[in-house]
């Protein structure tokens, strides 16, 4: 037996429409926990921005190489936990079971992968950006710009528009508000923090997020538990949660659409037919797992604000403890969700879930908004509210902050190679504002991708355009033979297969059950994580071919870029060392002649606090600034903490096979 759904309210003399909620948060009390949350943020905004270092672009975009574990942990899983995972994750479950879990216990074992074997590369060759890497390890500027300007594309398709578009989904549900009006509201909170903060207002701000989201969806898993009868009982009733509309006159609907898996319990699915098959998700997940976790900037910008690499390491850790949380915040509460409100979550007529939620594709991404308007009582349903946009505004801060670093120090400097440090700061500034106008114009598209359900897009996304970068760092840090004519022809034809994929299903559409795509076979035909696997080998196959027939780079060029190399002491002669000094020697010049003292008038100077344009400290000496470079680069531990964050990666490790094994 399920619960029967609530009635749909339908605009006045309209047969079918929009799905109008009315404001389920208008109470004094959910008003004043969302008022409190939001000055309680920008007062932790406000003190970072003052107690921290933003007058420089390693102040701002690194927070000064400072950060210890814990806000780095909570920063990693608060960066990666955007609202996109509460709709989506919760969405997928409604429709599909638990599988959808797997994609965030997979991450237990490359954030072990990402401390351990990724960030002491990085910290030793002394980069800002993950294309600033590459350049330092293959020389040349094309292969830094074709990771940049792919890299900003992909936030815009997988995470910016898609966070945006979930949030709005909740506030949506939450407010009755327009989903452009709901998208505007939040951007314009988020931008102001991110632009004038840097990274280390976004990290401490990411510490709270944590900390609310944590704490907000313990409550409602408990009050979704508590209101179906507990586990046992969410395993016989989701299984019976089928609507009770599956006719059409226009289509005719088969039972397997509207009836849960007969899996949809199991983790490890059917190779072959199942809808996450368990090859693809233990083996093609991975390789999206390492582009995401190992080389995207997003990431391993917060990587690279630690103090010291045991900093880093329980840092990943922790990260890696909250990862094991969102099967039993997201993915269970959604399927709650679909045997609380069957009719509406499950719902499978096209025109009906168009009066539902607006789309005809399926409501499932509405599972977990709906539980919060109906399940919880005032004043936690304020909570739930700030926890759905702590997660949605810690995602868009860090993206907006890592995306405005790829933007300044990989783009902007070839514009403009001259410019000094503060052009370069308010051009990354302004660049998060163009940013967002591209997002916006985006939303439609993802609003009907991939059946409707959210957390599918982003990884189908993801699959068609990672795995060739994924391929390009694993081969460049661990096979020095690899050089730059193998990475270019690897990354360019690796795009080609994957775009052909991408394109051919947007332009084909991916349809559902109901209304299936005419997509071939042999290009939509193939699961995306399997596709992302052939793409994978298909990329390390040319890379390593052409490498092999081209001159290879000496090993002078590669001391602390490779792993076999990683702890050479000798001095690096960079591959492009003869194009850039006379840049560096103009900039000096420039810097030189600015070195004058200038009268600020009281307004400037208001904006020079604001923006943290602090001014300038006397000039560093050649050895003191050889000894801050030797400290940023500077890999070595205390042997005490070494080998405890070593035993705690050990136990995690141990964890996550128990997980796996218990629900496979």
């Amino acid at each position: 037996m399920t619960t029967p759904s609530p009635s749909v309210t339908l605009s006045p003399g309209t047969t079918e429409g929009p799905y109008n909620p009315g404001v389920a948060v208008n109470n004094p009390a959910d008003i004043s926990v969302i008022v409190i949350y939001f000055l309680v943020v920008l007062a932790v905004g406000v003190w970072a921005m003052v107690s921290t270092n933003r007058g420089t672009v390693g102040g701002f975009f690194l927070a000064g190489r400072s950060m210890v574990w814990w806000p780095i942990g909570a920063s990693l899983f608060a960066s990666n936990i955007g609202s996109g995972h509460f709709v989506g994750l919760a969405g997928n479950g409604a429709a599909g079971g638990i599988a959808t879990g797997g994609f965030e216990w997979n991450a237990l074992v490359i954030v072990i992968i990402l401390g351990w074997i990724f960030v002491p590369i990085y910290i030793k060759a002394g980069v800002v950006t993950m294309p600033e890497y590459l350049k330092k390890r293959f020389g040349g500027d094309r292969i830094r710009m074709y990771l940049s300007v792919l890299s900003l594309f992909m936030y815009i398709f997988t995470k910016i528009s898609a966070d945006m578009f979930s949030g709005a989904i909740f506030i949506r549900e939450a407010l009755g508000l327009n989903i452009y009006v709901a998208v505007v509201i939040l951007l314009a909170i988020t931008a102001l923090y991110t632009v004038t903060g840097g990274l280390a207002a976004v990290i401490y701000t990411d510490t709270l997020q944590t900390i609310i989201m944590v704490v907000g969806s313990f409550i409602l898993m408990g009050f979704s538990f508590n209101e179906i009868g507990g586990y046992n009982a969410l395993e016989e009733k989701y299984m019976n949660a089928i609507t009770t509309k599956t006719t059409d006159p226009l289509f005719n609907i088969s039972e397997k659409c509207y009836t849960p898996r007969a899996d949809s319990f199991h983790l490890f699915r059917d190779p072959i037919n199942g809808d996450l098959p368990w090859p693809a998700l233990i083996f093609g997940l991975s390789v999206l797992a390492i582009w995401y976790w190992c080389t995207d900037q997003v990431i391993v910008q917060r990587c690279l604000s630690a103090k010291n690499m045991s900093h880093v390491k329980a840092g990943c850790i922790l990260c890696g403890y909250l990862k094991l949380l969102p099967m039993y915040l997201m993915v269970f509460p959604g399927m709650v969700s679909r045997v609380l409100y069957t009719d509406v979550i499950g719902c499978v007529v096209p025109s009906v879930c168009k009066q539902y939620c607006d789309t005809e594709v399926g409501c499932s991404n509405i599972a977990y908004p709906r539980l919060v308007v109906k399940l919880m009582p005032q004043g936690l349903r304020g909570l739930m509210l700030s926890v759905m946009l702590a997660s949605l505004m810690s995602s868009l801060t860090s993206i907006f902050n890592s995306a405005s670093t790829l933007f300044t120090m990989d783009l902007y400097t070839k514009i403009r190679p001259h410019a000094k440090e503060r052009e370069l700061m308010l051009a990354g500034r302004v660049f998060i504002l163009v940013l967002i106008g591209i997002s916006i114009a985006w939303i439609p598209i993802v609003q009907t991708a991939q059946s409707g359900q959210l957390f599918d897009y982003i990884q189908s996304i993801t699959s068609y355009l990672g795995p060739p970068i994924a391929a390009i760092f694993l081969l460049g840090i661990f096979i020095k033979r690899v050089n730059e004519q193998g990475a270019f022809w690897g990354l360019i034809i690796g795009l080609l297969i994957g775009l052909s994929r991408m394109i051919t299903e947007f332009v084909y559409g991916t349809g559902n059950c109901v209304k299936p795509s005419n997509c071939p076979w042999i290009i939509c035909g193939i699961h995306y994580l399997y596709f992302a696997l052939i793409l994978f080998g298909a990329t390390c196959i040319i890379v390593l071919g052409v490498s092999l027939i081209t001159k290879p780079i000496d090993d002078v060029h590669l001391y602390r870029l490779c792993w076999s190399l990683r702890n050479r002491k000798e001095e690096r002669i960079d591959l492009d060392a003869g194009n850039s000094s006379n840049n560096d020697n103009d900039s000096e010049a420039e810097d030189d002649e600015e070195s004058e003292p200038r009268e600020v008038g009281m307004c400037r100077k208001a904006y020079n606090w604001f923006c943290g344009f602090e001014d300038k400290g006397p000039k560093l000496s050649k050895e003191e600034q050889e000894a801050i470079q030797q400290k940023l680069t500077d890999t070595s531990e205390d042997p005490l903490w070494r080998n405890v964050v070593n035993i705690n990666a050990i136990i995690l490790l141990s964890v996550c096979v128990f997980f796996w094994a218990f629900y496979a």
